[in-house]
């Protein structure tokens, strides 16, 4: 313990330190991007499911929307952690399986962080496609360097470049701190949500609902061909598959509450925080996939320039009925709201890697901010990762899907996990005030969705590349040898100070309360997986 201490005194507060100086405002305004991750797989689910995606879309929203409950009662557990819920609840863990903390820190940094490269790559193509509109002119086919990675591709093409472009200016809006941040993605947030909920709104009051573009309602006999298919074993796998993508826009709010620490009020904040984004979402996630479908129905959907996300604001064009003005007006609103998604996810990810690294899961170098109170270390960190996974998603939409899949690989583990740490708390931290506490209820569904997601793990991830769901598990166990060497080598086995201090614990780590019931959900999450993966097949 007095190692841990001591690492701690050796960085002054104005080094590692975040500043309380926004409200949940500020973090709904940073959340804001999230509603715009509707854009990235919009194409890529109605796609893979046809005439099912405006429900898959609804269902996945509302199992988001239950589960944010969960996920406010831990972020008011730990008024003093950044970092969002997955910081939360890897407090849970650690009596239990010290490996699987940093596993649940680690898997919510892997899903949100490439979001940077992946929102770089269709800005970029948007850009591209604004200055140079042959897709075979010399611009548009140039490429530095190129090759192949295992069963993906690389580019150093002009999209990187531009992509590379937009990332740095990401990063120098948010060098400034949070409430930098927050003004910034204010702007742009409005600039990019009320569009999005007039798009939402608009056809429909203009042209009514095309309900022939709902039937059949039956899943596609095989994805991106437009016969209809039955609800058999093939069916509902591409089902499942689209329930898996559809997970990494719909819960993603959650990444309010990633700014515990910078709230001024952080008992009243982070409720307010997650729910009123959540609102956001819902109406969001709710509207534009559903008139995105009557509109455009099963043929225009199944556009590969929707598939890859290069259409959509030619698409939305065609759908309020606008001219050339407003489709350029459009592509503007689409680059504005995938930098909005950039900024949200750089935010929310490096604070996960900074509290990740003080409370002893990640490497210590993590745990640095700037002057400015950011998460200085953290933020650079994701940039250099976010430059090689830029080269693969701009070589084309497979390698793209990909990058999606193994990133929502790791999202649905962290869904898992957090889910079951809400009920772990209430069992040995039942001593911890609860400025907001969710219904038992919520706490029991919160189980039950656990597992419904790790269904959609082991039957859902084949469907966006075979190697997909092995390739995910193989990026997530990467952490642990490096939590081994940070916890038993630097740290010689102790728990920073700060991280038992949150729990309220002085002294040894006791009171597992739970008994077995840990152990008894990790076998069995892993079993649904292998058993979904085994059963639902293409």
């Amino acid at each position: 313990m007095n190692s841990a201490i001591a690492d701690a005194a050796a960085f002054t507060p104005a080094e590692r330190e975040l500043r309380r100086s926004i409200s949940w405002t500020g973090a709904f305004w940073v959340a804001s991007g999230v509603p715009p991750l509707v854009l990235f797989s919009i194409g890529g689910i109605a796609g893979t499911t046809g005439t099912p995606a405006f429900a898959i879309w609804a269902a996945s929203m509302m199992m988001g929307f239950i589960q944010s409950f969960v996920y406010a009662e831990l972020a008011g557990l730990f008024p003093n952690k950044s970092g969002g819920s997955s910081v939360y609840g890897a407090a849970a863990w650690f009596r239990y399986a010290k490996p699987v903390s940093p596993l649940l820190v680690w898997c919510n940094w892997i899903a949100w962080t490439p979001v940077l490269s992946l929102g770089c790559t269709i800005a970029a193509a948007y850009i591209l496609n604004a200055v140079d509109p042959d897709p075979n002119s010399a611009l548009r086919t140039w490429s530095l360097a190129s090759g192949t990675l295992g069963s993906v591709s690389f580019s150093l093409n002009a999209a990187f470049f531009i992509g590379v472009a937009l990332m740095l200016a990401a990063f120098a809006i948010q060098y400034r701190g949070i409430s930098g941040t927050a003004r910034v993605q204010q702007v742009i947030g409005l600039l990019v949500i009320i569009p999005l909920l007039v798009i939402g709104v608009a056809p429909l009051l203009k042209n009514g609902v095309n309900w022939e573009n709902f039937s059949p309602f039956v899943p596609l006999a095989a994805a991106y061909e437009p016969a209809p298919g039955a609800w058999n074993t093939a069916g509902w796998t591409l089902v499942l598959g689209g329930m898996f993508i559809a997970a990494w826009s719909t819960y993603a709010f959650e990444t309010s509450i990633c700014y515990t620490s910078e709230f001024k009020n952080p008992k009243t904040d982070t409720f307010k925080a997650i729910f009123y984004s959540g609102l956001l979402c819902m109406a969001v996630f709710l509207l534009v996939p559903f008139t995105f479908q009557s509109e455009l129905g099963l043929t225009g959907m199944l556009e590969p320039s929707i598939a890859d996300g290069s259409g959509v604001a030619a698409a939305l064009a065609r759908m309020v009925g606008g001219g050339p003005i407003i489709a350029s007006g459009l592509v503007m609103l689409m680059i504005l709201a995938l930098l909005l998604c950039i900024m949200t996810a750089m935010a929310g990810a490096s604070r996960t890697l900074y509290q990740g690294s003080l409370d002893g899961w990640l490497p210590k170098y993590l745990g640095r901010a700037n002057r400015h109170g950011a998460p200085i270390a953290a933020m650079w960190t994701g940039l250099i990762v976010n430059l090689f996974l830029l080269a693969i998603a701009c070589a084309d939409a497979t390698s793209f899907f990909f990058i999606l899949a193994v990133s929502n690989c790791g999202y649905i583990i962290f869904n898992f996990l957090n889910l079951n740490s809400g009920w772990i708390h209430r069992i040995d931290n039942a001593h911890l005030e609860r400025p907001y506490k969710a219904p038992t209820a919520i706490i029991a569904i919160g189980v039950l969705f656990a597992f419904v997601n790790a269904m959609f793990l082991g039957a859902g991830a084949k469907v966006w590349n075979p190697w997909a769901l092995w390739a995910g598990l193989i990026a997530a166990g990467a952490i642990i040898p490096v939590f081994l060497f940070r916890h038993y080598v630097q740290d010689r086995g102790q728990f920073p100070a700060q991280m038992l201090r949150d729990l309220q614990i002085d002294g040894a780590v006791a009171r597992r309360r739970a008994g077995a019931l840990p152990y008894l959900t990790l076998a069995a999450g892993v079993a649904t997986v292998i058993l979904a993966n085994f059963i639902f097949q293409l």
